[in-house]
């Protein structure tokens, strides 16, 4: 096996009394996209920082391209960052901004002019040599932040939340652009963001944080279709999350007991579950059907329908069970119209559609 470009291992880090990063170890490999994902407080810019060498871990270490850095000060690695507000100076033209950390290396002004000129056609801004910044918009800022970043040809670029400030259709504009800047390359991205959306479109692999630790390091398939737990299914997507008691189980095929009734799941799980154990279930909304009758096949609950919401292409329905869960479908806007709130209706979903979940 290759070796990883970034290595972090049992790495910890403290701010007072507060456990910011928690015996965290990853491994990134060269060329890869990877995100680290969640919400505000759970360390994942405190880890970014500690790659970025501006902290130092209490415990654990740090290896780019198997040199360990862990002691060595930012301009001693071969990384560099996009920051959030792009810090672009604003004195300076776009040129001059992108040449600046080759000019402090020491590069003749051929070089630097020729490596601004390559990063000003890979970013899509030829022409913008002698704009400043503040008479650039949004994505132009990134664009630039993009192509400094860049200029130095490091070997790990660390992304700190950069679209975070533009609106949706730019963001989604810029995202891919990274992904295609990304490609080009070969080089590797970290990007650190609370946005789904955004590590779910961009990253190979996504390491989902909480409370300073990781709570599972999957692709972004994996992540949604089998999360570890149920905080995990939760947080990423939309998720009915069921509590459950085992009546039969077996390594590849379960029988639960939901509202009093027997549920099959087919969860392909790599242990058998023990009859009696508290466990619940992850169906997420476009997996479930919503009927008028109760239907003689798969799974069923029943409910009343408490919301309805048209989206365009799609509807989401909130049925609040007999039991008092409230359960989100989402079906095609196509679906018959003769629902109303306050009907009664049932919801069904297939053995396969349901992933088991034991934390």
């Amino acid at each position: 096996m290759p070796q990883p470009l970034l290595q972090i291992e049992r790495v910890s880090k403290a701010f007072g009394k507060t456990l910011a990063v928690d015996d965290v170890s990853l491994e990134i490999a060269g060329g890869e996209f990877f995100a680290l994902l969640g919400p505000s407080g759970c360390g994942k810019t405190s880890l970014m920082r500690l790659i970025a060498g501006f902290e130092s871990p209490d415990a654990g270490r740090i290896f780019i391209d198997g040199r360990d850095v862990s002691a060595d000060p930012p301009h001693k690695r071969a990384v560099n960052m996009m920051f959030q507000s792009y810090a672009l100076f604003p004195h300076m033209n776009v040129a001059a901004n992108i040449g600046y950390a080759l000019k402090r290396r020491g590069l003749s002004a051929g070089m630097i002019g020729q490596r601004v000129r390559d990063m000003l056609a890979l970013v899509r801004m030829e022409g913008f040599e002698e704009r400043r910044p503040d008479s650039l918009s949004g994505g132009q800022k990134a664009r630039v932040a993009l192509a400094r970043a860049l200029a130095g040809e490091p070997k790990l670029l660390l992304l700190d939340e950069p679209l975070s400030a533009l609106d949706r259709k730019l963001r989604e504009e810029i995202q891919f652009e990274l992904m295609q800047v990304q490609r080009d390359l070969g080089v590797s991205f970290l990007i650190v963001t609370h946005d789904q959306d955004e590590a779910m479109a961009m990253a190979s692999r996504i390491a989902v944080m909480r409370d300073g630790g990781l709570a599972q390091i999957a692709a972004p398939r994996r992540l949604y279709e089998k999360p570890a737990s149920r905080w995990v299914a939760r947080f990423i997507g939309d998720a009915n999350v069921l509590e459950a008691c085992v009546r039969e189980g077996a390594a590849s095929q379960i029988q639960l007991e939901i509202e009093g009734a027997l549920h099959l799941v087919v969860d392909g799980a790599d242990e058998a579950f023990h009859p009696g154990a508290s466990v619940a279930i992850c169906v997420r909304p476009e997996r479930m059907n919503l009927h008028a009758e109760r239907p003689l096949t798969g799974n069923v609950l029943a409910g009343e329908i408490v919301e309805i919401v048209y989206l365009g292409a799609s509807i989401s329905w909130r049925i609040r069970c007999d039991n008092g869960a409230v359960v989100r479908v989402i079906t095609s806007s196509g679906i018959d119209g003769s629902f109303e709130r306050g009907a009664r209706a049932f919801i069904s979903y297939a053995p396969d559609a349901a992933r088991v979940l034991c934390r």
